[in-house]
């Protein structure tokens, strides 16, 4: 199973796209077995690995047809879910309430890692592991400088993230 990261729908009123029709979007690409996690933009589905790597640009060109905005996709296996849960440097030592990760649509070169700012935001810790960032945020996801702007302006690529909740029950679903 594979698993799609839609970046900032449903959130604040705007880019709003109802779950029933993404389901049917991703449906009518071919896609099996669909369902959604919350309002924010995960989707679960079946693809061959051939239709999985064309989704996110599939998925994104939909979305700007139908609902007239553009949203970027990062998709993964459930097994690379499990991977990115199983590498957290943070997560034997930090509360789960305080972890996320911020998936990148690729890997970033070390010259661009290097252009980060460890003390960007004082108290919250990152570490750029392939194509994930950890994040450790012990004073919350909604007070850090640690955000998807941030990350692609240095790292020029696109970022989603999602709180240590969201992605161990993104594994659940996927893995069902």
């Amino acid at each position: 199973m594979w698993v799609a990261l839609l970046r900032g729908i449903n959130v604040g009123g705007k880019h709003k796209l109802p779950m029933k029709e993404l389901v049917g979007l991703f449906a009518g690409l071919g896609c099996r077995d669909v369902q959604t996690y919350i309002q924010s933009g995960n989707v679960i589905f079946g693809a061959s690995a051939t239709l999985a790597g064309k989704v996110p640009d599939l998925v994104a060109a939909g979305i700007r047809k139908r609902w007239g905005f553009d949203v970027p996709v990062i998709t993964r296996t459930a097994g690379q879910l499990v991977a990115a849960v199983k590498r957290n440097p943070f997560a034997k030592r930090a509360e789960p309430a305080h972890l996320g990760i911020a998936f990148l649509a690729r890997k970033p070169s070390a010259a661009e890692i290097a252009t980060l700012d460890p003390d960007r935001s004082p108290g919250d810790r990152f570490e750029v592991l392939g194509r994930e960032i950890h994040l450790h945020t012990p004073n919350g996801m909604a007070r850090t400088k640690l955000t998807n702007q941030y990350f692609d302006s240095r790292l020029s690529t696109v970022s989603t993230a999602r709180n240590w909740r969201t992605v161990n029950k993104l594994i659940d679903l996927a893995e069902g």
